[in-house]
Formats: C-alpha cells, structure tokens, sequence
C-alpha cells in the first residue's frame, strides 16, 4: 500500500512539473564543437527523462545478464526443493495409511534430496518402527540429537525404543537427559518420576516431584498425596538407621495427607520410641477422626509400651468417642475389652454395630468372647461357622490382589500408590476365588492343662497350606489362600468336621 502511494506521488510530482514548464515557454541552445542546437524548454526536459529512462532500461538488462546464473540455480533448486517436499508428503500420507513399502521409497527420496531436513529423519524413524527395524529407528533418532531443535524428539524416540526394548536404565537415562533440557516436558517429567519411584530412589523421586509441580505437570492435590507416600516410605527406610530423620519424614507426610494411615501410625511409632507420647496420640488421633482404621486403633492402645489391659480399654473408649458412630470403634473397644477380660463390655461394643457390620471379623470376636465367658463350644462352633458365610473385612489391595501389610509400591504393577483399603470383591465361579489374609499360621502347642481348662480350644488350630509368593521389592510376599464360596458343600451349618479347620483368632 505505501508503494503504491509512493507512486502515485512521484506521478503527480513529474505530471506537475511538466506542466509547470509547459506555463513558462522558453529555448536552450548548446553550442559545441562548431555545432549550435536550439530547443524548447519542454522537449529538452523530455529528452532528459527519456535518457534517463532508456538508461535505467540498459542497466536492468545488464543486472539480468550478470544475475542470470543464479537465479537459473535457484529455478532449479526450488524446483528440486520441490519435489522433496513432495516426497516427503507422499512418505507421511503412506506411512498414516500403513503402506511401509510406498513410505520407505518416499523416506529415502526426501532424505536424499532434503539432506538435513529434520522431517526427513522423523519420517525414516516412523517407517523403521512400523518396519520392526529397532536399530533403524535408533540410528534415525540419533541422527537427530547433535541439533537442537531436533534434541528432544530424538530423546523422546530413543527412550520409546528402549521401552520396547525392554532396556530401562536406558530408557530412565533419555529420560534425565530431557528433563535436563526442558524441565517443563511432560513425559520425561513423568518418566523420571515412576523409574524413580519403582527403584526406590526416594530423594529423587522426591526432588522429580517437585520439579513436575513447579512445571505443573501435576496438580497440587495429586502431588500432595504422592509426595506423602514418598516421604513415608523414605521414612521407613531410615526407621531403624536415623530415628529422627525418618520421624521429620513422617510427620510432614502426616501433614500434607493426615488421612494416610502408614504414614500416621509411623510418626506415632518414632515418636512413642522417642517418649513424645502426647504428639503420637495427637498424630493418630488426627488421622482416626480422618478415617477411622483398625491399625491406627492397635497403634494408639500400645502408645505407651507395658500398659495394662484396663488402661488400653479405657484409652480405647477415648478413641471410640472420638466417631461414636463408626464400626472401627466398636470393634477397637471390644477388641480392648476381650483383652482385659471385661466381657460385658465387649458384648455391649459389638451390639452397637447394625447387621450389615457383622463381618467376618464381628462372629470371631463374638466366638472369642463366649468361649472366653462361657465355654459353650457349641455356640462358638456356631459363631465360627456364621463367620465362614459372612461378609469379608477390608484388607490393603492392590491390583486385585489382598497383602498383609500396605507398600508404598504395588508388588504386581510397581505402581506408586496403589494400595487401597477395601473389602475385596466375591468371585461369581470356583475359579478364581478371592483373596483374603487371615494369617491362619499354626497356634502355639496347647498343654494339656490348657486343654482341660477350655476344652473349646483344643480342636480349633489348623495346619496353614502354604500361600504362594510373589515378588515385593525383591522379597517374596505371601498372596492370601482362597477363600472358599458361600455356597461350597463343604461349609455350611458348624459341623465340628468343618470347623475344627479354623482356630480362634
């Protein structure tokens, strides 16, 4: 637009001045050599501009001669240009419809005429991968590392092959590699964080965490939540090497998720060895008034270390009016109560639970309470075999699988956080069975003085058929054995053949 204005008044400036010599008339004489020529004003002025255009014509077609070569070169390399790129789009189409053959042809086309176009280099990896040819594709995204506009998608490619590969310490090593060059990239963030994680390396996991939140990569919540598990994992760890360490860890993993029950009955551990009794009820009183868990109540009765049974009943009722209306409490008083041998109270504890709390848990307290009040074997056959057919208690799951104890990694996925507490789901068929862990370990030998004194016990210990194991950071775990149907002819109305198989828990 402003050369057109520019124009336009140049126009009008030489159609002015015309006409302003065309009003004043008048003759130029020039005399050289002998040679006298006389003009008007106005056709000297136009024999000028002309001169000067025909000037300005002979040096274009001068500048045209000598440009020649190049712009000849250049013709040519755009056309050629050209045809690359066209190569390269006909390679990315075969590629996106599946014809590796057509798409090979085209990479190496466009790679040969577009040497150094990183498309060209995406292409030729894209084609190996859907090739199969792993080395192929690493040789296409090695090629890509020395630029740096091209850095990360090597990075990113590399770490994909070895994930396929199988090859983690090189794939988690693409991963540093790209979260050192871009802090803000999303999968090395993630990447980072779960190889991190998965081999226990706390403080770095710790630090990748923070990291991903700064680049928010993940949300505060969610982050919150992880860095707890970590922290009190890494608590653990140092659990028996640095006390005081380990009991920081806790007690910030408390503090970002007060209802994360491995984390609370931890501090309260390190700080009851510590003698701070006060904050170790403190921490698991916060985390009962969360969620109330049968771990944290067994925590908080052996606070203090040497108690009597009556002092754990009466700090059991404490907890239990801390959510009067929650099973947990029930079942911590009773539990209490059967210890201290109060059995009144611990049948008042149980009867506040409605019917749909009577768990499997609720029938064997029941039976220990009445063997231990009354020795009627018959009615804790009973409450034995009701408690084969009722209702599972929550257990720590993961993946689908019951464990004795929570892990901050799942054994089955090496998934961080993974560990719910939850009542495990009934199979519909014979196999697979549910899990469940009820620790059916052999009792302790039973004198015969015992044996007399409650003749209820003597039958009641079963030989435990060994679970099988799995892998938890390189321990072996036990899984729960199968827990049988409802309605296997083998359980069904306390017969003394069936439930001589479970013991008094």
């Amino acid at each position: 637009m402003i050369r057109i204005l520019v124009y336009i008044a140049l126009v009008f400036a030489a159609a002015a001045g015309f006409a302003w010599l065309a009003d004043r008339p008048g003759e130029i004489t020039l005399a050289w050599q002998g040679y006298e020529v006389t003009t008007s004003l106005m056709v000297a002025a136009v024999a000028i501009a002309a001169a000067f255009v025909l000037v300005a014509i002979v040096l274009s077609i001068l500048m045209a001669v000598l440009r020649a070569p190049r712009l000849l070169d250049g013709w040519l390399t755009g056309r050629r240009r050209d045809r690359g790129y066209r190569a390269l789009s006909r390679g990315m189409i075969a590629m996106g419809a599946g014809d590796i053959k057509k798409a090979k042809r085209h990479s190496a086309e466009a790679r040969k005429i577009l040497d150094g176009e990183p498309l060209t280099l995406l292409l030729a990896a894209q084609t190996a991968q859907a090739a199969g040819d792993g080395a192929g594709a690493r040789a296409a995204f090695e090629a890509m590392l020395p630029e740096s506009e091209t850095r990360l998608l090597g990075l990113r490619g590399l770490y994909v092959e070895a994930e396929r590969a199988g090859e983690h310490d090189a794939a988690r090593h693409y991963a540093e590699e790209a979260v050192k060059a871009a802090p803000s990239l999303g999968w090395a963030g993630e990447a980072l964080f779960t190889y991190q994680s998965s081999a226990g390396d706390w403080r770095g996991a710790l630090q990748t965490l923070g990291s991903n939140l700064q680049a928010k990569l993940v949300d505060k919540t969610s982050a919150h939540r992880l860095r707890a598990v970590l922290l009190t994992a890494h608590g653990l760890e140092l659990e028996t090497g640095s006390p005081h360490e380990a009991l920081a860890a806790a007690l910030e993993a408390v503090r970002l998720a007060p209802g994360l029950v491995p984390a609370a009955t931890l501090a309260a551990r390190l700080a009851a060895r510590q003698n701070d009794i006060k904050r170790a009820m403190k921490v698991l009183e916060a985390a009962w008034k969360q969620e109330p868990h049968p771990e944290l109540a067994e925590a908080y009765l052996s606070v203090r270390p040497g108690d009597a049974a009556g002092d754990r009943l009466r700090r059991a009722q404490k907890l239990a009016d801390l959510r009067p209306t929650s099973p947990e409490s029930a079942f911590a008083v009773a539990r209490a109560a059967i210890d201290a041998r109060e059995w009144p109270e611990a049948r008042r504890a149980l009867s506040k639970l409605p019917e749909s709390g009577q768990t499997e848990r609720y029938w064997l307290l029941m039976a220990e309470i009445e063997d231990g009040a009354e020795g009627d074997r018959g009615r804790v056959r009973e409450y034995l075999g009701r408690a084969v057919r009722a209702p599972r208690d929550p257990v720590w799951m993961a993946d689908g699988y019951a464990f004795n104890a929570w892990a901050p990694l799942s054994p089955v996925s090496g998934r961080l956080d993974s560990f719910e507490w939850r009542t495990p789901s009934m199979a519909l068929s014979e196999d697979p069975r549910p899990l469940l862990n009820l620790d059916l370990t052999p009792a302790a030998p039973v004198t015969e003085a015992e044996e007399e004194a409650s003749p209820a016990l003597a039958p009641m210990v079963i030989e435990a058929t060994p679970a099988p194991k799995m892998p938890v950071n390189g321990t072996e775990t036990p899984k729960s054995p199968p827990l049988p149907l409802p309605d296997d002819p083998g359980i069904d109305d306390g017969r003394p053949e069936t439930v001589d198989r479970l013991r008094l828990q």
